[in-house]
């Protein structure tokens, strides 16, 4: 393993309370969020959801192919300090954050706060792309995939969903029963 590459945080107990989180961007750079999904967990249970649109720094959206949100969708959307700050609550008592792909969205976090001169949150990311490969010995492990094989409903690339369908994978995977 290079350097470069980080070993992937394991999977801490279901008792602590952890958030999923799932970013869409807009073009190529990490500061262009133009949405954002949370899902809270607690005790191994959904109890909170947050799916918003963002107003990207930039107008032109390179991906609305993948992702469908287009500019007359989010030109009068908050741009992402407002809607950080509306949502940070959901991450109060929260021990790590749990993203598909998470090095993805760890970097579109880290550079939209850096972009709003906000703090970006110390919590560690769990990648359910490598707990899937490590669980269920999946290949591939995309999100599609991964929802299928644990019958998990997903509207993909979808944020609000794909960040419900991470935290039903990291529940998933600290069920004994569900590892087969």
């Amino acid at each position: 393993m290079s350097p470069s590459r980080k070993t992937p945080t394991p999977l801490p107990p279901l008792n602590e309370p952890f958030v999923a989180i799932d970013f869409e961007t807009a073009d190529n750079g990490p500061d262009s969020a133009c949405a954002v999904g949370l899902v809270r967990v607690e005790s191994g249970k959904i109890v909170h959801r947050e799916s918003v649109l963002i107003r990207p720094p930039r107008e032109r959206i390179l991906f609305t192919y993948v992702h469908g949100i287009t500019w007359p969708m989010v030109k009068n959307a908050p741009v992402f300090a407002d809607v950080w700050t509306k949502v940070v609550p959901v991450l109060e008592g929260a021990t790590f954050f749990a993203a598909h792909n998470a090095p993805f969205d760890r970097r579109v976090l880290q550079a939209c706060c850096a972009a709003a001169k906000l703090e970006s949150p110390a919590l560690p990311f769990v990648c359910t792309v490598q707990l899937a490969r490590k669980k269920w010995a999946m290949k591939p492990a995309n999100l599609p995939a991964v929802c299928r094989r644990l019958g998990i409903g997903l509207i993909h690339h979808n944020a609000g969903s794909d960040a419900e369908a991470c935290a039903r994978i990291v529940i998933a995977a600290a069920v004994p029963e569900a590892a087969g």
